[in-house]
């Protein structure tokens, strides 16, 4: 009778626990994160938001299936360790030849030719014409800036689909602080404009750099855009001078939509709708 009424008790609260498994909630399903490291080490001018935008994108990340490592050391560049990312997240990190070895530049040049993916935010093309293969993928290099302003920023009509831009309207009004490059990238082998801004809705070149010859664009001003001439995938973009041009729902999720289409993931639907 004892062990009777033992097992009585035992299917009760199987019975029991069954009966009141919260709703809705079934097997944990796996997500696949995807793994990026972030380099942020500078030998020319270091962003004061620098380490800000480091802990953005971890903890972004984090909300969008992406383990974000940080690193200002080139001996994470090693084969070893870029072989664990998917991604490599370039964060105002200018003049590389001073700071990472040929060997380590030779490895990152690697591994995106076996199909890695770089994602270089606002200052990542200052003074990187010495490391040849970087400043030909990214297609221009630095020559001034603009104050932090609002300005209009116009979707190229052939990228409207791609994720890092997709939903936004054709012409929409933004706040950033805006680049200035050596050349424009249209037209480019592999390369493929995303988004330009309207310099006629902004002072281009901010008085620092009108003393030193610093120069606007003109008409043909790309901020965003990806090049596919190699194995790998490279993406660039203006947004990231600080937090404040990042930490928006425009910036959030161009950002973490580039990261996954480096990847060559699959876009977060929940990012992209309309």
């Amino acid at each position: 009778m004892k062990y009777f009424l033992i097992l009585v008790c035992l299917l009760s609260t199987c019975c029991w626990l069954q009966a009141h498994e919260p709703e809705g909630e079934g097997p944990t399903e796996k997500v696949d994160v995807l793994r990026a490291l972030v380099f942020s080490d500078t030998a020319d001018y270091r962003h004061p938001e620098i380490p800000a935008i480091n802990r953005w994108l971890v903890l972004q990340g984090d909300k969008h299936a992406i383990q974000v490592d940080v690193t200002e050391h080139w001996k994470d560049l090693q084969p070893e360790s870029l072989n664990k990312y998917e991604v490599l997240i370039l964060n105002n990190s200018n003049a590389l030849h001073e700071v990472i070895p040929e060997k380590q530049r030779q490895a990152v040049e690697a591994w995106f030719q076996q199909g890695g993916g770089i994602v270089a935010l606002h200052a990542a093309l200052v003074r990187q014409q010495e490391w040849k293969w970087l400043s030909e993928l990214a297609g221009c290099d630095f020559d001034s800036d603009s104050e932090f302003m609002k300005a209009k920023v116009l979707v190229d009509p052939a990228a409207k689909d791609h994720p890092a831009v997709k939903g936004q309207p054709d012409e929409f009004w933004y706040e950033s602080d805006w680049t200035n490059h050596t050349q424009s990238v249209t037209g480019q082998p592999g390369i493929q404009v995303l988004l330009r801004v309207d310099e006629s809705t902004y002072e281009p070149v901010r008085d620092f750099f009108k003393e030193l010859g610093g120069k606007p664009m003109g008409e043909d001003h790309p901020i965003a855009w990806i090049n596919t001439s190699g194995s790998g995938r490279f993406f660039y973009t203006q947004l990231g001078h600080d937090v404040r041009s990042l930490d928006t729902e425009f910036g959030t999720r161009h950002v973490m939509q580039a990261i996954r289409w480096a990847a060559e993931s699959e876009p977060d639907s929940s990012e992209t709708s309309e």
